[in-house]
């Protein structure tokens, strides 16, 4: 029986299921770095220029997977890309304790991104199709597959103290924690096996696949992206703004003298946020067609994204996580809605991977830019100063995004 005559209930828990995609990709493969970066600056000596680096080149890679996710889709179906996806980044986030020189470590942090790209799209496509099984909660279902990222935020804030605490006296104690994700992210990998099985049933076989394609290319025009570049173009300075902060707060709570637990609280916090997200903006997503609901994620992702730089005051930095966690992986839901709610079905693989594809040019950019001011007279303050007058810019121009005809 396909997923079309399977009742909400059903779809609700295929869409938590494969929420573990993103808490792989992003949550884990991406953000975890985020608390590992304090500790390997201070034993290798890394300028915050090179730190940043290490997102990037994380970012370039999911770039590379971007642009193949499109041709390994219709080769492989989304599904079983999404499975080993997930199993490659399992063996890119252990390689990552192997090593101590730069180079390979960049090498490492670029191959998991092309991994966590083909991990994000194809769940990123498959929760799109389940909220067409069930429109009436297509924000909803697709809000649930974006907020697994904050349970691998979570389980990361969570993790790695511990780990590193653990491996305490030993060389190169972040090895450990690196090892213990991949270890995460093979679990993941295991609980992606159900809702990856349930879904593939759901997908054409190739050849029928490439013929609705072919057929469907004759009935429509290209997708068309220019009429799309106002929210294209604020969605990759996006990308620009929020990685300088996901990248860098945990090393400026430290600068500011916030303790471990308290990070360690900040940093769960703003993981469950990320969960809550789901319910919290369901209903901007289903209503709005054009870029109003990325425009405003965006302000409300600047506000947060500066509060730190401002003060070290701990209720306000405790209120940036919290608003921070709430906004930032609906920004990556909008533009999933907007595909949903403006291209027709066989065009939203198309849509959804030019969008990841200008995301991943803005977060490119972002942490070595961030990081070069940082190292600057300004120190991370001024940097995120920038990442979020780079976010109230992306919202300035989505705002001007209209529904496509």
């Amino acid at each position: 029986m396909h997923s079309t005559h399977r009742p909400i209930g059903f779809l609700l828990w295929l869409a938590l299921a494969l929420s573990v995609g993103a808490a792989v990709s992003l949550g884990v493969t991406r953000f975890a770095y985020g608390l590992l970066l304090p500790v390997m600056r201070e034993d290798l000596g890394w300028s915050y220029t090179l730190a940043g680096a290490m997102n990037t080149a994380n970012a370039a890679g999911y770039l590379l997977g971007a642009l193949a996710t499109p041709a390994l889709m219709r080769r492989w179906g989304a599904a079983r890309l999404l499975l080993g996806g997930a199993l490659l980044a399992s063996v890119f986030m252990a390689a990552s304790g192997f090593f101590t020189a730069a180079a390979p470590l960049l090498a490492q942090r670029l191959l998991a991104g092309v991994a966590s790209a083909f991990v994000f799209i194809a769940g990123g496509l498959l929760a799109a199709r389940l909220g067409a099984r069930a429109p009436a909660h297509g924000g909803l279902l697709l809000g649930l597959y974006y907020g697994g990222t904050g349970w691998g935020i979570t389980a990361s804030a969570l993790g790695v103290p511990a780990l590193l605490h653990a491996a305490r006296g030993a060389p190169h104690a972040w090895a450990w924690a690196w090892w213990g994700l991949a270890l995460a992210c093979v679990l993941g990998t295991a609980a992606l096996w159900w809702p990856a099985r349930v879904l593939q049933k759901d997908e054409l076989p190739a050849p029928a696949s490439q013929a609705l394609e072919a057929d469907s290319a004759h009935k429509s025009k290209r997708t068309p992206l220019r009429a799309m570049w106002p929210a294209m173009t604020g969605y990759a300075l996006f990308g620009v703004g929020y990685i300088g902060y996901m990248t860098f707060v945990i090393a400026l709570l430290r600068e500011q003298g916030v303790g471990a637990g308290a990070i360690t609280t900040f940093y769960a916090l703003l993981g469950l946020a990320v969960v809550a997200s789901a319910r919290i903006w369901a209903g901007l997503l289903d209503r709005a067609r054009g870029g109003g609901a990325l425009a405003l994620l965006n302000a409300l992702l600047g506000v947060a994204t500066i509060l730190p730089a401002l003060t070290g005051a701990w209720p306000v930095v405790l209120a940036s996580g919290l608003l921070f966690g709430a906004v930032f992986l609906s920004v990556v839901a909008s533009t999933t809605a907007f595909v949903r709610h403006n291209l027709p079905a066989h065009e939203w693989a198309a849509g959804i991977s030019a969008f990841t594809i200008i995301f991943a040019a803005g977060q490119i950019v972002g942490p070595t830019v961030v990081g070069w001011i940082a190292d600057g007279p300004g120190g991370l303050a001024r940097g995120l100063v920038v990442s979020a007058a780079a976010l109230w810019l992306g919202a300035l121009l989505a705002w001007r995004q209209k529904p496509l005809a």
